[in-house]
């Protein structure tokens, strides 16, 4: 017998026919782990908060920027500039004190992913960038945890559940078997740089919610084997469907030691890389062009150098360098992976153009050594 607190916060999924109190419990029970707290992620919080999802854990590094808060509505104006787990944590207790919250502000990486992803019954990947995502499914595959994925691109998105055991004991599909390697770096152009439309994430946030809350319960057909596509602009889905493809398990490490050792960063050539210690270097010795590819108002603001801005969305526009040297940057350098790509085809041998090896973050992170 629950609460009368429970009863009252929970009425309305607790009359539904074949939800009742076993469900709702399985959902008290239950530890979720979101991993991105931003467009996708803050729906999937919200949800699974209000829900009743007795433990959700928050992995984000971010921090909330005024570009965020048009699709990332979990936040408001007095957040920006704070980390996005303390906020949403924050947020989520004041909609529902009776889940536990759990936060790790840090960036989630071949080194912790095990250890975190492990404490947790079901994983919702709410990242924005390819190195997460196929981390997080070898992780998933490793730990036999079940997957819920999401992904919008414009006007377009999808959802699908990865991982999951079937009654025969066969596992369903994972991301390796939809994609099995990462693309180049410079192909894929993120939210920063595409853009992207408010109320996309929140609809497939939203679905990805009720995937991980049908797999808490038991009711309902997940996505699995299945991946759903959503068109926005013509209000259509679209499904297709997969299978488990054998020789994609070959591409996820077979233990805990290879996991560790792998790089799940993209590939890019070292002749178009600098490291945050070359950088500054350079920036000793002067004549270097520095173009910063963030969006305006992008944290954090630089007050060491002054780079020139050009936003990855207006980089073809750029028409000409007044350097030899050019060294370009974004927050952990993916976007500025493409911007070189764009700017060597565009300016051929003439310059020599390459990208801040791990982005500004990563050099920032070097400043604070070098000054402690």
């Amino acid at each position: 017998m629950f609460e009368k607190e429970v009863y009252e916060r929970y009425q309305r999924q607790l009359i539904l026919k074949d939800f009742g109190e076993a469900a709702q419990q399985r959902l008290l029970d239950a530890r979720a782990l979101v991993i991105g707290a931003g467009g996708l992620g803050c729906p999937v919080l919200q949800y699974l908060a209000a829900a009743g999802v007795g433990c959700i854990g928050i992995i984000d590094d971010d921090v909330v920027a005024l570009s965020n808060l048009h699709r990332q509505v979990l936040y408001n104006a007095d957040d920006i500039g704070k980390p996005k787990v303390i906020c949403a944590a924050d947020h989520l207790k004041k909609l529902n004190p009776m889940v536990r919250i759990t936060v790790y502000n840090e960036r989630l990486t071949s080194a912790n992913a095990l250890c975190i992803l492990h404490e947790y019954d079901i994983i919702i990947d709410g990242s924005d960038n390819f190195e997460t995502r196929y981390l997080v499914n070898d992780a998933c595959v490793l730990l036999d945890k079940p997957l819920i994925y999401g992904a919008v691109s414009q006007y377009e998105g999808q959802v699908a559940v990865w991982n999951v055991l079937s009654s025969g004991g066969k596992r369903s599909a994972n991301y390796r078997d939809l994609f099995p390697e990462p693309p180049a770096p410079f192909l894929v152009p993120n939210c920063n740089e595409a853009g992207v439309l408010g109320v996309l994430p929140a609809i497939i946030g939203s679905m990805m919610a009720a995937e991980a809350i049908k797999w808490i319960t038991g009711i309902g057909v997940l996505l699995v084997n299945r991946i759903l596509n959503y068109s926005f602009l013509c209000q259509q889905f679209h499904e297709m469907e997969m299978e488990p493809q054998p020789e994609t398990r070959e591409l996820i490490p077979a233990d805990e030691a290879a996991f560790l050792q792998k790089h799940y960063a993209p590939a890019c050539p070292a002749s178009q890389e600098v490291t945050p210690a070359e950088f500054d270097e350079l920036l000793a010795a002067g004549k270097i062009l520095v173009i910063d590819v963030r969006e305006p108002g992008e944290p954090p603001l630089l007050t060491a150098f002054q780079p020139q801005s050009v936003p990855m969305s207006g980089i073809e526009g750029l028409l000409a360098l007044s350097e030899k040297e050019v060294v370009v940057f974004c927050q952990s350098g993916q976007r500025s992976m493409r911007a070189v790509h764009q700017l060597t085809k565009k300016f051929n041998a003439t310059y020599r153009i390459r990208s801040l090896k791990g982005g500004i973050l990563a050099w920032l992170d070097q400043q604070k050594i070098k000054n402690t």
